[in-house]
C-alpha cells in the first residue's frame, strides 16, 4: 500500500510554511489533492510532482494566476499538451531574460569587489569622489561628500 502524507510532511519536504500550502489551495493550485473523511488534505506521492512544479514555477517568477492556468491545463489531460508547452516556453524565455539581468548585475558587483580589493583602491575611490565633486560643482549642485 502506498503512503499518504499530511500537510505538515509536505510542507517539511518542500521547505514551505503550511500557510503557503493553504494559500496555494485557496488560489486553486491544488485541485489534485484529496481530503479525508475529517476534511483534512491528504497528499499522495503523485501530488509531489505537481507541487515540485508549482514551486519551480513560483521560484522562477511565474505569477500565481499563470501557475493556476498551467495546473488547470494539466487537469484537462492530454488535450492541453500544446497549450502547456506554449505556456512553459514563454515562461522559459522570461526566466532566461531574468538570468541575463542577474548575470549583468553580477558583473557589476564583481567589478566593484575587484576595485575594492585593489592595492590602489584608496586612490581609485578618491579619484571617483573628486570626479563627482567636480561634476557637481560645474553644475552648481550640492557636493554629496560634505
Amino acid at each position: 500500500m502506498k503512503k499518504t502524507y499530511s500537510i505538515k510532511e509536505v510542507a517539511d519536504y518542500f521547505h514551505l510554511p503550511i500557510s503557503t500550502i493553504h494559500y496555494y489551495d485557496k488560489k486553486g493550485l491544488l485541485p489534485f489533492v484529496s481530503k479525508n473523511e475529517a476534511g483534512y488534505r491528504v497528499f499522495s506521492e503523485s501530488d509531489f510532482g505537481f507541487i515540485k512544479t508549482i514551486c519551480c514555477l513560483k521560484n522562477t517568477g511565474m505569477p500565481i494566476k499563470d501557475i493556476r492556468t498551467y495546473i488547470d491545463l494539466c487537469m484537462q489531460g492530454t488535450a492541453s499538451i500544446q497549450q502547456r508547452r506554449e505556456l512553459l516556453q514563454q515562461h522559459k524565455k522570461n526566466v532566461l531574460k531574468q538570468q541575463q539581468v542577474l548575470h549583468d548585475n553580477l558583473k557589476e558587483i564583481t567589478t566593484k569587489i575587484q576595485r575594492y580589493a585593489s592595492e590602489d583602491s584608496v586612490n581609485i575611490i578618491k579619484g571617483q569622489i573628486k570626479f563627482v565633486q567636480d561634476e557637481k560643482k560645474i553644475l552648481n549642485l550640492e557636493d554629496p561628500f560634505k
